[in-house]
């Protein structure tokens, strides 16, 4: 069977465009992966908001991170790969992150150069490119697998909201020095068309994006809505249950459920054990 690192990887260096879709659970991975989608993300956003109801601003730390990860890569096949903000403070902390991440079957992370207390009442800027360069070196230092992808996130187009001021002379300074720090994939957030054609003249390793694939993309990050929607949905059954006293047979429809639980395989198991002991089963057996 094919490592998931060595999976993410073949997609990269295959130079065909593909999406890495929205989970931040074992069951939204699971999901993503029945869907037909070859990587899946966990975005730090979907994930501090759905687990631990905070604002993505650098406060779900790296420990965090990785527990939701591992539940994550444990459920499904597919690579995964996930958002891990800095990750640290330091190179040491860089270091023993990326172990980490690799111990628990995640397939990739992305890093970025925004300081903490980042998307946030603060008007923050970027890191110095040094730095960045120094945590980059740390992580793909860091990995024991080779097939570890490194993706390096860039917010400099990232002008409203972010730490960036949408120079597109900083932005290609950022993505050599971060390719030649040994970063796998160059994410510059927000960056359009013509910005990442031209990006693209200078850089040689892979140009990633968020939301649908844009010409001159290899991968895409498509996060966001599957936590949105499933808040959207919590809200309205609560609503109405609050208000109704009951809920509708729609509100308890699950299509494929049983499939996406292994709910046969554990039925299987038990029933087996059940047998061999002489053990009553449900009529259902």
């Amino acid at each position: 069977m094919t490592r998931p690192t060595t999976a993410l990887r073949a997609l990269l260096e295959s130079g065909e465009p593909f999406l890495a879709a929205d989970c931040y659970s074992a069951l939204t991975g699971r999901i993503v992966e029945q869907a037909g989608f070859r990587a899946a993300y966990m975005g730090g956003h979907a994930t501090s908001m759905m687990h631990y109801a905070i604002p993505d601003n650098g406060i779900y730390t790296p420990t965090e991170a990785i527990e939701q990860a591992g539940r994550v890569a444990e459920a499904i096949s597919i690579p995964l790969i996930i958002d891990a903000d800095g990750p640290g403070d330091t190179v040491a902390d860089v270091y023993r992150s990326i172990r980490r991440y690799e111990r628990v079957g995640v397939a990739g992370i992305h890093m970025e150069d925004e300081v903490t207390p980042k998307h946030s009442a603060w008007e923050g800027a970027l890191m110095p490119i040094e730095q960045m360069q120094e945590k980059i070196e740390a992580a793909v230092s860091a990995r024991t697998d080779p097939d570890f992808i490194i993706i390096a996130r860039c917010d400099e187009f990232y002008h409203e909201g972010g730490g960036g001021t949408n120079s597109f002379d900083e932005a290609l300074a950022r993505g050599l020095a971060y390719e030649e720090a040994g970063a796998d994939v160059f994410l510059p957030t927000f960056a359009e068309e013509t910005q990442i054609a031209a990006l693209r003249e200078h850089l040689t390793i892979p140009i990633g994006a968020y939301g649908s694939l844009k010409p001159g993309v290899t991968i895409s990050l498509a996060t966001g809505w599957g936590v949105a929607s499933a808040a959207t949905v919590h809200q309205k059954w609560a609503a109405h249950l609050m208000e109704h006293g009951d809920l509708p047979e729609e509100a308890f429809a699950f299509d494929n459920k049983d499939s996406l639980i292994d709910q046969g395989l554990y039925d299987d198991l038990i029933g087996k054990w059940a047998r061999r002991r002489d053990l009553p089963l449900r009529s259902s057996e």
